[in-house]
């Protein structure tokens, strides 16, 4: 069963965008090539700003959705609260 991660990418524009994925090395680099969410494609480039590991895509989704509901300014604390990737 592959880890799931949850992960929060640093916009070109500085905005954030969050979202889930096993392999988050790929998906930010389809993020990059323009290729991965409809929000990041216009806001390129995209850098990863924070990652979790979770042990199931059901999990993984419910801290997507935690996270996604954070204030901008809980998102940078969560961001400055742990060493990045």
């Amino acid at each position: 069963m592959p880890a799931w991660f949850v992960y929060v990418l640093r916009c070109g524009d500085g905005s954030l965008y969050t979202g889930v994925s096993t392999d988050v090395a790929a998906r930010v680099a389809t993020h990059n090539r323009g290729r991965g969410a409809r929000y990041t494609r216009s806001r390129l480039p995209v850098a990863l700003a924070h990652v979790e590991k979770k042990r199931s895509r059901s999990a993984a989704l419910r801290r997507e959705a935690a996270v996604k509901s954070l204030s901008r300014t809980d998102k940078l604390k969560l961001i400055d609260s742990e060493p990045g990737p």
